[in-house]
């Protein structure tokens, strides 16, 4: 039975590719019996008599999967930034940055229009840069519009499927259309009346990018926190994970609990202050989640 990857999904079918060519697929009624859906980045078996009727057999086991954006089987999460347009906001952030990190994805933070700052807007970033890269993370600044970046960005996707993903109108598809241009991705201006973008990419899609795979996604404006317990959130942080080792109990929460290393961390100037405040909001928002039955 042949085998292949699910680049697209659109109105009910799948479209698959195996051997350089790509196949037209509908998932069969197993899948909705089993509630099994298909995601872009799905490795699958299926049958096909030609290249617009086949149907999708089994999908095989995944080493993760996303929500929002839907799709599976990422190597790396490209978490898209503006300086400006919609401006640059530290708490959406960091709730990418702990959807990603709590389904283990790497995550590349990206900034994208720098072209648009003014010297104070500049300066602030550049603290925000110091904060993330300290913390581990890789900060890339980049423009579409004067191509700059992207020769910096460019190796991290080389063999690797990749998620585009961050808030609308931060010009996640215009990133894209610079690094190749005959992609001709839709993009679209900030509405001046919502103050966001629209939705430019309709579905996901996987595109081959610098020889690799990138999903170009729907942009959304939030995250709901409906997967992550209270108890994994903190490792969701990794300047909280290594500091957690000095806390005076196992399982610390980094609230109330005495002799906490975390919160002395933020104390002395090594932790962030507003990350641990991000947390603080996190953690209540996960407790007073409603109950999943």
């Amino acid at each position: 039975m042949p085998e292949g990857k699910i680049m697209k999904a659109l109105s009910g079918f799948y479209y698959v590719a195996s051997d350089d060519k790509i196949y037209q697929c509908r998932g069969r009624g197993v899948f909705r019996k089993n509630k099994v859906t298909p995601l872009v980045g799905d490795m699958v078996e299926f049958q096909a008599e030609n290249e617009l009727e086949g149907y999708i057999l089994d999908v095989k086991e995944r080493k993760n999967e996303l929500v929002r954006p839907p799709i599976s089987n990422v190597d790396q999460a490209i978490i898209t930034f503006s300086c400006l347009e919609p401006s640059f906001n530290s708490v959406l952030l960091d709730r990418f940055l702990v959807l990603i990190e709590s389904k283990q994805i790497h995550p590349v933070i990206c900034i994208t229009k720098i072209d648009l700052v003014d010297k104070s807007t500049q300066q602030e970033l550049d603290q925000y840069a110091e904060d993330y890269r300290k913390i581990g993370y890789d900060w890339i600044v980049t423009s579409s519009k004067e191509k700059l970046g992207l020769d910096q960005l460019t190796p991290y996707l080389k063999e690797k499927t990749s998620v585009v993903a961050g808030q609308s109108g931060v010009g996640k598809s215009s990133l894209l259309n610079a690094i190749n241009p005959k992609l001709e991705l839709k993009t679209n201006d900030i509405s001046a009346h919502l103050g966001r973008g629209k939705h430019t990419t309709r579905h996901v899609e996987l595109l081959s990018i610098a020889e690799g795979f990138v999903a170009d996604t729907p942009g959304f404006s939030s995250l709901e926190f409906d997967e992550i317990e209270l108890d994994e959130l903190s490792s969701c942080f990794p300047e909280f994970l290594s500091a957690s080792e000095s806390c005076k109990f196992r399982g610390c929460h980094h609230m109330n609990e005495p002799k906490c290393a975390v919160k002395l961390g933020v104390e002395q100037g090594d932790i962030p202050s507003y990350r641990y405040q991000h947390y603080l909001s996190f953690y209540q928002e996960i407790k007073d989640r409603k109950p999943r039955y």
